[in-house]
């Protein structure tokens, strides 16, 4: 390395390939990098964000996946909630990722989990997934859907920054902004409490126009980022 080169500033060829080459940890999903998700099928069915693949080994078949029979095809279309999804069937080793954000890999044993369908980026196909809307949100909170996945399998969830998991209990409910809001456990209540002072109508919409309140006994799971604006503008 020439002198006039801080080690601090550049690596050597081969210093950085080992540093950066993949890492087998024996997971059939796990992930490369916090933003990279390294998924291992054997003649198995997996279902991505469209778009989300970066690269892949085997011999791996990708195709638009359906809305999953006519209901959630009107769910789809009238809500606008959930990402367009890649059926991926082969046998092979998958990665994705999405724009940067952070993932986070959990495994659910016959368990349910309500996320928003942008920060999705994989799951299996042992899910079962519904599109929901979530209660308490009204016209004026511009009706908040989610997609609600059940049972046993793998889901990636996605964020931008590092998730936070906050509890709720019955003596104590939680309020978000709703456009931070990843995901929440099964069991919790929603309402939406909104703000009509003046000063509202000034300015960007934000969580603090429109807030979700959660109720009961679970976690939800937060960004450091507004995603998305929940109110409309009209028009």
């Amino acid at each position: 390395m020439p002198d006039t080169v801080s080690p601090g500033v550049a690596m050597t060829l081969n210093d950085f390939v080992a540093k950066h080459s993949q890492r087998e940890t024996g997971g059939t999903w796990q992930l490369e990098s916090g933003k990279m998700l390294e998924i291992h099928l054997n003649n198995e069915l997996v279902y991505t964000k469209m778009g989300s693949m970066v690269s892949y080994y085997g011999d791996l078949r990708f195709e638009r996946a359906g809305a999953g029979g006519a209901a959630k095809f009107m769910k789809k279309a009238m809500t606008g909630e959930g990402a367009s999804t890649t059926r991926v069937t082969g046998s092979g080793i998958l990665y994705c990722a999405d724009q940067g954000k952070q993932i986070s890999i959990v495994y659910l044993e016959n368990q349910t989990i309500y996320v928003n369908g942008s920060d999705l980026l994989a799951y299996s196909a042992s899910l079962e997934w519904d599109i929901v809307r979530t209660k308490g949100a009204g016209m004026m909170a511009g009706g908040l859907f989610s997609l609600k996945l059940t049972g046993s399998g793998y889901a990636a969830i996605t964020t931008h920054g590092q998730p936070m998991i906050l509890g709720v209990s019955p003596e104590v409910p939680l309020f978000t902004d709703p456009n931070a809001t990843v995901a929440w456990s099964e069991g919790l209540q929603t309402t939406f409490k909104a703000d009509m002072n003046l000063k509202t109508f000034v300015g960007r919409s934000s969580g603090e126009t429109f807030q979700m309140r959660f109720d009961g006994t679970g976690f939800v799971v937060l960004q450091p980022y507004e995603e998305a604006a929940i109110v409309s503008s009209g028009g």
